[in-house]
């Protein structure tokens, strides 16, 4: 059945993948962004269908978010402001974004009489814990502001469940990359960098001894993640946290290796090499989720091995 759909940072990179997979199924997509970090570009070419409808506004703003509420069936919140170094440098900014806007659209979603609110979290919250693979309940020590505020989503989300009869589905996305992914800026996350570094024969810098390990998950398995917790009918708990990966892991010295190769394929034989800076405060040095969880209620299986997303990925941004 199509259903009216607010995508929350819906220009943004996952929430732009999320649209696309929505509107491909026939539903009504409504994308409510402040472009801060979202680009214009990303939804162009869904401006002009009968079923998409573009909001510029922020979820800081709570009557914007009531307003964006209106004939709504279903809301996927993907609106936040990311990177772990970033909320360090600006936490009240990274609060205020996250937590205040992640505590006004839930409210207004609740207001509108809508029953399901799937929004993203981050595999951050599991923090310092030494368990590997992470599994759901056993978290460590957060390490950063981004981490709390993902944390207090996760707590928000579960008490608005149970006073309001609300399910919520929280996502802990790890390390998702892929088409429409930002390469540039400070807070640029790993694998876009790379590519862009090596494509233009420069260094790769990677904070530490580039052996961290990371549950790299290409989008593609994201925006199934999303689709599958929008409209999965079987749900038995209103309150729902899962993992979003592959359940594999590479180092960030194996990654830098696999691209040269992918790039190599393509033409691009690239000289840069591997600089190793400090470590970066509040990174997590090994992260490897287990996905049994989401497998188990949601049916899902990742689409793509991260192997798999490379090679599309790297197809989708040739020259």
């Amino acid at each position: 059945m199509k259903k009216n759909v607010l995508v929350t940072g819906g220009a943004g990179f996952i929430g732009s993948n999320i649209v696309e997979k929505l509107l491909n199924e026939g539903h009504n997509v409504s994308v409510l962004d402040n472009l801060s970090t979202g680009k214009i570009e990303n939804i162009n070419e869904f401006l002009s269908l009968q079923n998409f409808t573009f909001i510029e506004g922020d979820i800081c703003d709570v009557t914007t978010c009531h307003n964006a509420l209106k004939g709504i069936d279903l809301v996927c919140h993907q609106a936040a402001l990311g990177s772990v170094p970033r909320s360090i440098e600006f936490p009240h900014k990274t609060h205020e974004v996250n937590a205040t806007g992640f505590l006004n659209i839930l409210h207004a979603t609740k207001e509108a009489g809508v029953k399901r609110f799937v929004y993203a979290s981050s595999s951050s919250v599991y923090g310092d814990s030494s368990i590997s693979p992470k599994v759901e309940g056993v978290e460590g020590n957060l390490l950063s502001p981004y981490a709390v505020t993902k944390q207090l989503n996760e707590k928000y989300a579960g008490v608005y469940s149970q006073l309001h009869d609300i399910e919520t589905v929280g996502l802990r996305y790890f390390n998702i990359f892929g088409p429409k992914q930002d390469p540039n800026g400070v807070y640029a996350a790993a694998i876009p960098k790379f590519i862009s570094r090596l494509k233009s024969n420069e260094d790769v810098i990677i904070n530490g001894d580039g052996l961290q390990t990371r549950d790299f998950t290409y989008v593609r398995n994201a925006v199934q993640a999303n689709y599958l917790a929008l409209f999965n009918e079987t749900l038995s708990e209103k309150v729902n946290v899962f993992n979003v990966a592959c359940n594999d892991s590479f180092t960030l010295n194996h990654v830098v290796d696999f691209l040269k190769e992918g790039l190599s394929k393509s033409g691009v034989t690239s000289k840069s090499k591997i600089v190793h800076g400090p470590d970066r405060a509040g990174d997590i040095k090994h992260s490897l989720a287990n996905i049994n969880e989401i497998s188990n209620k949601l049916s899902y299986s990742p689409l793509y091995t991260f192997q798999e997303g490379i090679e599309e990925y790297l197809l989708s941004i040739a020259d």
